[in-house]
């Protein structure tokens, strides 16, 4: 699959063609145990929020997003399995299957050879709650049985039907149901049993603390064949391997099973022969005596199987969530080769691989990888490559951990570029005022800035974006940010669930970091020289980022320890670096903060919209509000951060605000469904504002406004489903120009570009409350306030594009952002940002040909 490429959308109007290319995807993974699946295709599947993301892990890039539930994902699983060597080997189609928190199973194609994926059946809706784990097997080159386990206590086994063909459809149907009791199964493993090759084994554990084991056929009918009982926690993960041959060469089986209660039980199950007349003999007398001295025994077909504790792991320090086999090799002779070697991942924030030695047998921790820093908090679950070469671990903030063997002569395990992005809805974002990065901020209570990375060795390979910094990391969810235009250094205000509004100033550090992603020069007008702070370091319990100096003295640590109680996990200071590749989530996570520099006091309420004028002299501010005296709206003087105006119009939270291109306006509406316009005028004394007009412009809040860049027309977006454009008349009054037709949805964002000054046209992107992206073509009109003219042509907009739903968010766009394209190159693609509560950060290339 080509990722590089991108999903493509197209349109041709009377002007000519428009195409929007996906560029960049950035999203965290669900916080939720088996949520992510490594399949034979060698794409990864996750969560993030109500999509299924694939990613590439060679080139560390989101390939696309699938849309289709309707609540969060909580688990996936490729089909074949990575254990379905034999059946995956010139294979062109692969299936995925995900299961969402409303408990919906949705099955996916995807197309290897041609990058191609399509949303293929939605299974019938056997469960009522949250899917919470998915297990399969493949029983035939065509013939797939798979598990189901859900919150409501059932347990389905279902059979998918594939065609071999390679535009072959597939059909699922419901062979078997389980009912488990109160205490629901939150971990399934399926194999098909030795000796018995028509036989399947399901193991699934959950919050009654043992694992039950059913034994069935492919006709679906399982019937629970003994439990194993040992650990005294939640069972969270199972797998089974495929059957081993041992000296004796003899198959066996064997169950690796992890716990809250810290340790990793593997069990084995040895098989033997049973005449057919033996077997009631067998059932009655032998299996009670023997479960009570080796372990439990059923049987399967004319086939025993006797359970026993292999072995016992001991080396977490925290709840276990994931266990898996190494996958299978094929060997010369059409044989699946079993590899004796487990990967553990843990909240301890570990992972471990696990092999017998190879003297004693007994199992030992050969290999540990993981996060050292106080920053993570542990891991949701690990995962091996299908070849067995690289271990990937996701965890509680939503992030991807990888690591590789780039040994030749022993194991050398090295961290790799994974994507990474918020996991929590994106509030807001902005351009750098350059254009070279991407800022973005989130209710997971972090700012983030993504970049295309440039490859020094060879500048002309593809170009990836990678997420080169992480300035903020608060206590707080961010609602909103602003980018300080003008000279100078790089600065931008961000606003949170809190009355403050803070300022930042970026570090020498990522500074020199930025030349290296680019390979272009920075953009300051002074030299580096003049950038006294080198990174920011952030206090255990504090909320504020403070400075670390390039000439500050390095204090020596206190060798008195008697301040505090031992158990006390202590705060390494940041090191701040410049990075010559793409960092990894333990460096963004604590090494990559900006200085906090001021603190903007004036709101009674949290803090919800943010902007800044084009010369970077102005900063407006509003809160949410429920009253006119909180809903004004505060002038901030950059420099001296003093307050210099308070604006009153709304009566209820202003939701947007933009100062018009020549900072002569200032545009806001609000919840209360007014528009509002400012006259604003900066003098010697401070600066001057007036209220020009107010305007009760929609029946429903109004979310979103842009202003033409060429003049003094503006749109405004509403939850009543309309965007309105309106003009500014001789600075005294406002009027409306034109309604577009109603949308299909709420209106949450827009962003307005300007393309022909002589003609006023303009692109007009459109975000929807269901993640749907428009782009409009607006032009003619009346391009300036103070003309007496009348309009050279009436405004006219039509639909240039529709967003392909692959490309779209899948929840609600928060916000729109086009890139001010180099003025060197008018043929360049234009840039545009979006932001939603899909916890995504997308970027796209839009081409306008005539």
């Amino acid at each position: 699959m080509s990722p590089a490429a991108g999903e493509v959308a197209g349109a041709r109007g009377e002007g000519g063609s428009v195409e929007a290319r996906r560029v960049f995807i950035g999203a965290g993974c669900n916080r939720v145990v088996n949520n992510v699946s490594w399949g034979a295709c060698g794409l990864v599947a996750f969560g993030a929020q109500n999509a299924v993301a694939l990613f590439s892990p060679q080139t560390g890039e989101i390939v696309t997003t699938l849309p289709g539930h309707k609540a969060p994902v909580n688990c996936t699983l490729w089909l074949p399995t990575k254990k379905d060597v034999l059946q995956v080997r010139g294979r062109e189609t692969y299936y995925l299957l995900s299961g969402s928190a409303d408990g919906a199973i949705l099955a996916w194609k995807i197309g290897s050879g041609k990058g191609e994926w399509s949303h293929v059946l939605q299974l019938p809706g056997m469960h009522k709650k949250g899917i919470t784990c998915l297990a399969g097997r493949m029983v035939s080159d065509t013939i797939v049985i798979f598990a189901s386990t859900s919150s409501d206590g059932i347990v389905v086994i279902w059979e998918m039907v594939i065609e071999p063909t390679p535009g072959g459809s597939c059909k699922v149907s419901c062979l078997h149901t389980l009912s488990v009791g109160s205490k629901p199964m939150v971990s399934l493993s399926l194999a098909v049993l030795p000796e018995q090759r028509s036989h399947l084994i399901l193991a699934m554990g959950g919050l009654d603390h043992k694992i039950h084991i059913y034994c069935g056929d492919k006709s679906g009918k399982f019937i629970k064949a003994c439990e194993l009982k040992g650990h005294s926690d939640w069972i969270r993960s199972l797998d089974f391997s495929l059957p081993v041959t041992i000296s004796s060469e003899k198959h066996n089986l064997f169950l690796v099973s992890s716990s809250q209660d810290r340790t990793i039980r593997i069990w084995k199950m040895d098989s033997e022969a049973v005449s057919s007349g033996s077997t009631a003999q067998l059932r009655k007398a032998n299996i009670e005596m023997t479960s009570y001295i080796e372990g439990p025994l059923f049987v399967a077909g004319n086939t025993s199987y006797q359970v026993s504790l292999e072995s016992l792991l001991v080396g977490h320090e925290d709840w276990v969530y994931s266990v898996e086999w190494q996958p299978p090799t094929v060997l010369p002779g059409n044989e699946a080769h079993q590899a004796m070697s487990i990967l553990s991942a843990s909240m301890d924030k570990m992972m471990m691989i696990w092999k017998p030695e190879k003297n004693t047998g007994l199992w030992i921790n050969s290999v540990t990888v993981g996060e050292l820093s106080h920053s993570a908090l542990g891991f949701y679950g690990g995962h091996w490559q299908p070849d067995g070469k690289s271990i990937l671990a996701h965890g509680y903030g939503g992030s991807f951990h990888m690591w590789r063997d780039v040994g030749l002569d022993s194991e050398n395990w090295q961290p790799q570029i994974v994507p990474s992005g918020h996991f929590a809805p994106v509030s807001d974002l902005t351009w750098a005022r350059s254009g070279q990065y991407l800022l973005s901020v989130s209710h997971d209570q972090t700012t983030r800035i993504f970049a295309p990375w440039r490859n020094q060795v060879n500048p002309g390979d593809m170009i990836y974006w990678r997420e080169i910094a992480r300035p903020q990391i608060h206590g707080h969810d961010i609602n909103c940010v602003a980018f300080i235009q003008g000279s100078g250094n790089h600065r931008f205000v961000s606003g949170a669930d809190e009355k403050v509004s803070r300022v930042f100033e970026a570090p020498l550090s990522f500074l020199k970091t930025l030349q290296q992603a680019t390979l272009l020069k920075p953009d300051i007008s002074d030299d580096f020289d003049n950038v006294q702070v080198l990174g920011a370091n952030m206090s255990a319990l504090g909320l504020s980022q403070k400075p670390i100096y390039t000439h500050g003295v390095k204090e020596s640590p206190s060798s008195n320890s008697s301040d505090g109680p031992e158990s006390m996990e202590t705060i390494p200071d940041a090191v701040p670096t410049v990075f010559t590749e793409p960092p990894v989530e333990d460096q963004l996570a604590w090494n990559t903060l900006w200085p906090e520099s001021h603190k903007l006091y004036g709101h009674g309420n949290e803090l919800f919209s943010i902007c800044c004028d084009y010369e970077g002299k102005l900063v407006a501010s509003s809160c949410k509000a429920q009253s006119a005296p909180v809903a004004e709206i505060w002038l901030w003087e950059v420099g001296t951060w003093k307050a210099v105006g308070h604006l009153q119009s709304h009566n209820l939270t202003v939701t947007q605000m933009e100062f018009s291109r020549d900072n002569a306006f200032l545009l806001s509406v609000s919840r209360d469904r007014h528009l509002s316009i400012f006259s604003i005028r900066k003098t010697k004394e401070g600066v001057e504002h007036r209220l020009v007009a107010k305007h009760e412009a929609h029946k429903r809040i109004i979310w979103a406004c842009s202003w033409n860049p060429f003049g003094y027309q503006f749109a405004t977006g509403s939850r009543d489903k309309t965007v309105k454009i309106w003009c500014v008349q001789d600075a005294s009054s406002v009027k409306l120009l034109a309604t577009l037709p109603q949308f299909c949805d709420s209106v949450t964002a827009l962003a307005w570009m300007g393309r022909d000054r002589a003609s006023n046209a303009g692109i007009l992107a459109v975000g929807m409350d269901n993640g749907l992206i428009e782009l409009w073509s607006v032009s003619g009109g009346r391009a300036s306030a103070g003309s007496s003219t009348p309009d050279s042509s009436p405004l006219s907009a039509a639909c240039m594009l529709q967003f392909d739903p692959l490309l779209c968010h899948v929840s609600t766009v928060h916000r729109l952002r086009w890139r001010q394209p180099d003025s060197s190159d008018e043929k360049s693609a234009l840039e545009l940002a979006s932001c939603g509560a899909d916890h995504c950060v997308r970027v796209f290339d839009v081409h306008c040909r005539t």
